[in-house]
């Protein structure tokens, strides 16, 4: 599931024009802290100003000019504060050894975003704001949910392109094909079926 999950940041970052540097493409026996960094990510078009939402999202990016990001695809997760204070690794890449590693491949000039990209913060306002609270007082920038990236991706899929160099966009482009992909807004405001119609003609 690590896999899926890292090239679903990687093809989202690379959507919005991002260079993407993956930390390691293989598994090491002892992480270290500087390991615990997945992506280096460098937007050559970047347009700081305003300061950013904790939460991004797509149109956000553009401030974005380089970054730490590291990837928790614990799908069946959400990032309540309960789970976020038994779960200390999670705030590994926060460490001097991280900022060393990103030094050494961007150079010693401006600032890096911390990015930890999530499953799900929690719905709730005020066990919401307490995560959020708590990631910032660990020393992240911003988080952004695999949703907002995933529905990214799928709006950009073009069915009539044929995506064979990403096994991801491949699959996303099928089932978008074959209208797995029901538009958000649509069901918000899809109709119940009309079951007093129906016991009434069974009824008949």
């Amino acid at each position: 599931m690590s896999a899926v999950s890292e090239t679903i940041v990687r093809e989202y970052f690379e959507l919005h024009g991002f260079f993407v540097r993956q930390q390691r493409k293989y598994i090491a026996p002892a992480r270290r802290e500087e390991d615990e960094v997945d992506f280096f990510v460098l937007n050559p078009r970047a347009t700081p100003g305003e300061a950013m939402p904790f939460v991004l999202r797509s149109g956000d990016l553009a401030g974005v000019a380089r970054a730490l990001v590291v990837v928790k695809g614990w799908h069946t997760e959400t990032f309540s504060p309960a789970v976020l204070a038994h779960a200390p690794e999670i705030f590994r890449f926060v460490q001097p050894a991280a900022f060393k590693q990103a030094s050494k491949l961007f150079g010693s000039t401006g600032p890096f975003t911390k990015i930890l990209v999530v499953p799900a913060l929690p719905q709730d306002a005020e066990s919401r704001q307490a995560s959020i609270d708590l990631l910032r007082g660990k020393g992240i920038d911003a988080v952004i949910p695999f949703g907002t990236m995933l529905s990214d991706l799928i709006e950009h899929i073009q069915t009539n392109r044929n995506y064979q160099k990403s096994d991801l966009l491949q699959v996303m482009r099928i089932l978008k094909n074959y209208d797995f992909f029901a538009p958000p807004q649509m069901e918000l405001f899809k109709a119940s079926p009309p079951q007093k119609a129906r016991r009434t003609k069974s009824a008949d």
